[in-house]
């Protein structure tokens, strides 16, 4: 079954905290969210409430898959077969989900699989080299608490290449400290002009990425003429003609 989150980092998106990290990512998705149209949205790992972050998807459908039984939550799956036809999503999204599987990569394959042509899926990630990755490596059970591993921007963006994504859209955001409860004004102002001032001090960061098509275009076989031979000499062609 999947991993994904763990009660106690559902209970962490509760907190002061949490919650404020919980309602910029719903507010950035909800933005990415805007042009992604089709039939069918499909939201792998719960973060936070329910559908929360894909309620804006202006997709027909939208549908969570989680790692147990919970409000919001419509089906239960593994992580490295997903009960999902192929070619039967417009669009995924990944809220952090990458970080708290043990092979973020099936999970990469396996949304190349279900996506339709020109599919997208958007992916929400902590940055390594920032000060929520430094207290991910002091912190003996990780932060937020269950997280397995930071994944880079730029790994994320290999990884995606190599399976025939393109990135679309990028996004860089949470430049307030990873510690304190209450919002103090210094830390609204770094979130507000961290982006356009520091943005490789950002905390987090969200991809979109399309799923390319290759078409394939038949070669017609030109049919060149033959030189008829007169009288033991062939015939000149209009190139040499004159």
């Amino acid at each position: 079954m999947l991993r994904c989150v763990s009660e106690n980092v559902q209970k962490w998106l509760e907190s002061p905290l949490g919650r404020r990290v919980w309602l910029l990512e719903r507010k950035l998705v909800h933005e990415a969210l805007a042009q992604v149209f089709g039939w069918q949205l499909l939201q792998i790992g719960l973060w936070g409430h329910g559908d929360g972050l894909a309620s804006a998807a202006r997709t027909q459908r939208k549908l969570v898959l989680g790692a147990r039984p919970a409000p919001g939550v419509g089906m239960l799956s593994r992580s490295d077969e997903l009960g999902i036809a192929s070619d039967s999503v417009d669009a995924v999204l990944l809220p952090h989900t990458l970080e708290y599987e043990p092979d973020p990569h099936e999970i990469l394959r396996e949304v190349a699989r279900i996506l339709s042509g020109d599919g997208q899926v958007i992916v929400l990630g902590f940055r390594p080299m920032s000060a929520w990755g430094l207290r991910h490596a002091l912190a003996r059970e990780g932060f937020p608490p269950g997280l397995e591993r930071f994944i880079g921007e730029r790994r994320l963006r290999d990884w995606l290449k190599l399976l025939g994504f393109e990135v679309t859209h990028s996004r860089r955001y949470l430049f307030t400290f990873p510690w304190g409860g209450t919002v103090a004004r210094s830390q609204r102002f770094l979130e507000s002009a961290g982006e356009r001032v520091w943005p490789l001090f950002a905390g987090a960061y969200l991809l979109k990425a399309r799923k390319r098509v290759y078409c394939m275009t038949p070669l017609r076989t030109r049919w060149t003429r033959r030189p008829s031979v007169v009288g033991g000499l062939a015939e000149p062609t209009v190139r040499h003609r004159g």
